[in-house]
């Protein structure tokens, strides 16, 4: 059975019985449903959306639906190619444990995708199938190959996964042979205004669907995903919490950035905060703690447009809307 009708069955399953398939990622139901109905359709596809929104963790919700697989082969994903294995007690292989990331760099080589030869190997069989380490690409078979970031890889990069994205196989031209391969890639994009990024090539565009992921719709949602995701250190009242998540969400919406804070953000300064608190031998948050994070956890996290940045950092600008926000109750 080909991985995309194992998943497949899963979701209908799901669907079936009205559960969320993937319940780590809170909020974006337009973005699940368009995940499900690529998955449902056999098709790969690209998440495009700021960086710490939930790309990762939701590539891994779809491993996680994957049903498990008993196998007696060793290594499990060479199965059903030319690449020696060997028998073995039969095993159950969980859908998390069939899932192979990637992750995009400009100095990503063939070789950790594709494969290479193993020297000592090579001294007892040669140059041949059997001193051949296979890449990622054939690592991922039977599972999910995802590729994150994969707008900072090199085109050549890119060019490797066209065959396997459209004919299912991969060719090794110094053995004259073709693997099969039976993944589901899934990649990820940063916005282009992200430094390091290059251009996907058209060829590979063709080959994927695209799905946006962005922000926490609501205040509500937000909260949500800090409260499940972040360390709770001490008491954080409700109030200042939704006090600081509406500062992150203006933020967003502020024409002098050319980055904005994403729910990671909010999250690290959820948990710097408590941290603050403890250090002043409190047992609860007050605002002071929560300016104090703010300084520390944004700074990293945000891009000031040129225009605005050659006239301060951003632990500057962030520190004079504070100010302005404190002469406002006044």
């Amino acid at each position: 059975m080909s991985i995309f009708k194992e998943l497949s069955d899963s979701l209908k399953q799901y669907l079936k019985e009205g559960k969320d398939p993937f319940p780590d990622i809170i909020g974006n139901k337009k973005a699940k449903e368009d995940v499900i109905s690529c998955l449902l359709s056999g098709r790969h596809f690209l998440i495009i959306g700021p960086p710490g929104i939930g790309k990762t963790t939701l590539a891994k919700s779809i491993a996680k639906i994957l049903p498990p697989i008993e196998t007696d082969i060793e290594p499990y994903w060479l199965e059903g190619t030319p690449f020696p294995t060997k028998k073995t007690k039969k095993k159950k292989i969980e859908g998390i444990k069939r899932f192979v990331r990637i992750q995009g760099s400009p100095d990503l080589n063939p070789e950790d995708i594709v494969g290479t030869i193993d020297p000592t190997k090579a001294l007892k069989y040669g140059i041949s199938i059997e001193s051949f380490v296979p890449g990622k690409i054939f690592r991922a078979n039977r599972g999910v190959l995802f590729f994150d970031e994969i707008n900072r890889a090199p085109p050549k990069i890119q060019n490797l996964l066209l065959q396997a994205l459209e004919e299912g196989y991969v060719s090794l031209g110094p053995f004259d042979i073709d693997v099969p391969t039976d993944f589901i890639f899934i990649a990820t994009m940063n916005p282009k205004e992200y430094e390091g990024t290059t251009e996907l090539s058209e060829a590979l565009m063709d080959r994927l669907d695209i799905i946006y992921l962005d922000y926490p719709e609501t205040l509500e949602i937000e909260k949500q995903i800090v409260l499940e995701k972040g360390k709770k250190l001490v008491l954080f009242p409700d109030e200042l919490l939704e006090k600081m998540l509406s500062f992150i969400r203006e933020l967003r919406n502020d024409e002098n950035l050319e980055i904005k804070p994403s729910p990671r953000a909010s999250i690290g300064i959820y948990e710097r905060a408590q941290a603050y608190a403890l250090i002043r031998n409190s047992k609860k948050v007050e605002w002071q703690d929560i300016e104090r994070a703010f300084l520390s956890v944004l700074p990293s996290r945000i891009k000031l447009k040129p225009h605005v940045a050659i006239k301060m950092d951003e632990q500057q600008y962030i520190k004079q809307l504070l100010d302005k926000d404190t002469k406002k109750k006044l």
